[in-house]
């Protein structure tokens, strides 16, 4: 224990001198996501309070043939554009922007309107426009609400019931708390937060196996008469140190920065606070000695500084790839899945993000499959390192 707490306070202060290093692992990587995220949320809130409040601005063509709907696309707010143009000239014009969307009131709208029978509309918009086929959907929900009450009227006027026409009324109950909808945005954060992780270690773990071989000091070190396994284990603790160190520095970013997104104007609300951050940090903690180890192991194998870097960017992918199956199949928190690392952490941490229940079984099985591997891949390690290929 001596001589792997002698290596580990080597390897410590040995990266903690390096400031390039030490700017990218405890200040860019785990500041950058967390300010990322937080602008991006904030942007996209600000975006969908502005598009709700905002006037539909909705040109039209042939309006005189159509004076009802017209005074019920002015009386919900819609600014109308009037213009008289073709299928053809709406189409050229949505294509070239010069209009959202048009929509085309054919010269056969008044006469089949009037006999009772359905009257064609033309909605030209560009699916491809996210932005646009929002204002389409709006519009189209305007024109449905238009139709139904011109039914209706229809019906009463023939003496039937409008209500015979609905036979049932679906009445939504959400049960979604505002935590609830808030981790909606907040899971991806589970993302940043694991690939900060591994950035924190990523160089040590590179200039503590790579850059031993690159700089020719390995062989004076194994020379040493300190065993293989206290060498790698110091080695494996120095990392986990600077990524809980990035750990922590990541969720105290998010906690901060998410004081000041504002959740609330969509009915959401964040769970992440200092206690939650605490517990988010704990959930973490098993999963560091697992990133630790992998990088290390991967890194023992490659020649150079450079091509450790090739592979152990390819390899910071793969702990973080089930949290994209997790979204994909809308994956929920089971005591099987506990058995993933990686994915465990995300779904624990997703449901204390949602302010759900946490069974401790869970936490102890997330925990004890991650330092479980984690302990295998250290052996593997220290095994690699008593071969004399770790020199060549």
């Amino acid at each position: 224990m001596r001589a792997l707490f002698t290596v580990f306070r080597k390897e410590f202060l040995e990266n903690l001198r390096d400031r390039r290093t030490l700017f990218s692992a405890l200040l860019f990587g785990p500041l950058f996501g967390p300010l990322l995220f937080g602008a991006m949320v904030s942007r996209m809130l600000d975006q969908s309070v502005l598009e709700s409040d905002q006037a539909l601005h909705l040109t039209v063509s042939g309006a005189e043939t159509a004076p009802g709907l017209v005074r019920h696309l002015e009386s919900q707010g819609v600014k109308l554009i009037r213009s008289p143009l073709t299928e053809d000239g709406a189409v050229a014009a949505v294509r070239q922007g010069k209009a959202a969307v048009v929509l085309i009131v054919p010269a056969e709208y008044a006469p089949r309107f009037a006999a009772g029978q359905p009257a064609p509309l033309l909605l030209v918009a560009d699916s491809s426009d996210s932005q646009n086929r929002k204002l389409a959907d709006r519009a189209r929900s305007i024109l449905s609400a238009y139709g139904s009450g011109i039914a209706q009227l229809r019906l009463e006027a023939r003496g039937v019931d409008p209500l015979l026409t609905v036979p049932v009324a679906v009445n939504d109950v959400d049960v979604a708390t505002p935590s609830g909808r808030g981790a909606v945005i907040l899971g991806f954060m589970t993302y940043f937060v694991l690939f900060a992780v591994l950035m924190g270690g990523l160089y040590l773990a590179i200039d503590s196996t790579a850059g031993e071989r690159e700089r020719g000091s390995l062989e004076a070190l194994l020379s040493l008469p300190v065993p293989r396994a206290a060498l790698v284990g110091g080695k494996i603790l120095a990392t986990c140190a600077y990524m809980s160190f990035s750990l922590a520095i990541t969720l105290a970013a998010f906690v901060t920065v998410f004081r000041f997104v504002p959740l609330e104007k969509l009915g959401m609300s964040s769970n992440l606070g200092a206690g939650s951050g605490l517990i988010l940090f704990a959930i973490c903690l098993p999963f560091i000695p697992l990133g630790a180890a992998l990088m290390s192991l991967v890194a023992s194998f490659t020649r150079s500084y450079r091509e450790a870097q090739t592979y152990l960017t390819s390899v910071l992918l793969v702990p973080t790839l089930p949290i994209a199956f997790a979204g994909i199949y809308s994956l929920k928190t089971s005591r099987p899945l506990m058995l993933i690392p990686s994915l465990s952490q995300h779904l624990l941490m997703t449901s204390i993000l949602k302010d759900e229940p946490v069974a401790a079984p869970d936490v102890l099985i997330s925990a004890a499959a991650s330092l479980g591997l984690a302990a295998v891949l250290m052996v593997l390690t220290a095994r690699h390192w008593r071969t004399e290929r770790i020199l060549g």
